[in-house]
């Protein structure tokens, strides 16, 4: 059994970026991180640009112009203005190459055809140039840049539709266990319903990682190790939940020592999650969690979610992690290190109750993990502690 620090570290120094390049459509890369320059094939904005709803105007030493025309959003034509001219003109609409400044409309006053400004403007006032954001043939955004919603928007807006990036990880989603039915079924005694799939399923696409192949195996033997060695062939992560413990029915440490898997830690001085497994076949990771709901989940934000930030190549790893002043009390038993379910708010955290690693209800309530370190016993209203914070 190996320390919390440890396993962390473990899992640090074997993960790898993938560092595959895939194309995907530019409205659904969100979240993905570019593999390459992009290159804008556009100027932005194409044309110059009127940046408020006002008047454009060919300038001359004076306040009063002659107005002769529209220009609003969308138009095409070009009116040409002499000095002294005028063209009521919109937000977004192209600014007519005779047209050297706007008077935003505010400061105008308008008696039919005729117009007074209030007050004499620098040429190009009021008017965005051509290429102002970004000019033909620079980088629009560089290699490594994570694709936020702005940055989709504004790859959208130069009118580029694919770009690459770098492939997110194929994920396994193994679950074991004689006594699991889906939901929606009858229960008949002595069965649960699988929730631990459609929990780490969630966890994984609210990470924006949507390559996930769920896998179904009986407490049989023969069947562990054929859906295990499919699920390692196949992807680049595999997550087991379940049957990992040494009782005559768990049957995936087994399997593994079968299939050669590499076990570089099993069994973590922690609660919840003691029983947990990490390992490697070739390039591929596997996590052992425990079968317990709230052990596996806990274990997924401590230690899986470095090693799909480590396969996509991120700079920051771990999850955030801030000192809180408790807001109530809480007595541990033993001399593991805990992760407590806790709401955490502005410096402040309130430790819950219903710590069992096989409730979730508590855990649905939370959006933090309260570490309690092994050498003590009690934590006190007010004290300061380390919390862990989860993704929203």
């Amino acid at each position: 059994m190996i320390s919390i620090s440890e396993a962390i570290s473990q899992v640090k120094k074997t993960g790898k970026p993938l560092l595959k390049k895939t194309i995907k459509s530019v409205e659904k890369a969100g979240g993905y991180i570019l593999y390459e320059d992009i290159m804008s094939p556009i100027n932005m904005p194409p044309f110059r640009q009127s940046a408020m709803d006002g008047y454009g105007l060919h300038l001359k030493d004076t306040l009063s112009y002659h107005l002769i025309g529209e220009v609003k959003a969308g138009d095409g034509h070009q009116p040409l203005l002499n000095p002294g001219e005028a063209v009521r003109i919109f937000t977004g609409a192209p600014v007519p190459d005779s047209v050297n400044a706007i008077m935003m409309q505010e400061k105008v006053t308008v008696d039919g055809s005729s117009i007074t400004i209030d007050n004499q403007i620098p040429l190009e006032h009021n008017i965005r140039p051509l290429g102002e954001q970004v000019k033909t043939g620079d980088v629009a955004l560089k290699k490594g840049t994570k694709l936020t919603p702005a940055a989709i928007g504004y790859l959208i807006s130069l009118g580029i539709t694919k770009v690459a990036v770098f492939k997110k990880p194929n994920i396994a989603l193994i679950t074991t266990g004689n006594e699991l039915i889906e939901a929606g079924q009858d229960l008949p005694y002595g069965k649960i319903y699988e929730s631990n799939s459609k929990m780490l399923l969630s966890a994984l696409y609210n990470l924006k990682y949507y390559d996930v192949t769920l896998y179904r195996v009986e407490d049989d033997y023969n069947k562990t190790v054929k859906t295990l060695n499919d699920a390692i062939i196949a992807n680049d992560l595999v997550l087991i939940t379940g049957g990992i413990s040494v009782g005559d029915y768990d049957f995936v440490g087994r399997a593994l020592e079968a299939l050669e898997v590499t076990e570089l830690f099993y069994k973590v001085k922690q609660k919840p999650g003691k029983p947990l497994f990490f390992g490697k076949k070739e390039n591929t990771q596997i996590f052992a969690l425990p079968g317990n709901p709230a052990a596996a989940l806990s274990c997924f934000y401590v230690y899986v979610y470095i090693a799909l930030q480590q396969l996509m190549n991120r700079d920051v790893t771990e999850l955030p992690r801030v000192k809180a002043k408790t807001l109530n009390s809480f007595q541990k038993k033993g001399d593991r290190p805990q992760f407590l379910k806790g709401i955490y708010n502005h410096g402040q955290v309130e430790i819950l109750d219903g710590q069992n690693s096989s409730m979730l209800q508590t855990f649905a309530l939370s959006n933090a993990l309260v570490f309690a370190p092994g050498d003590i016993n009690a934590i006190e209203t007010g004290d300061t502690i380390e919390v862990i914070l989860l993704p929203n």
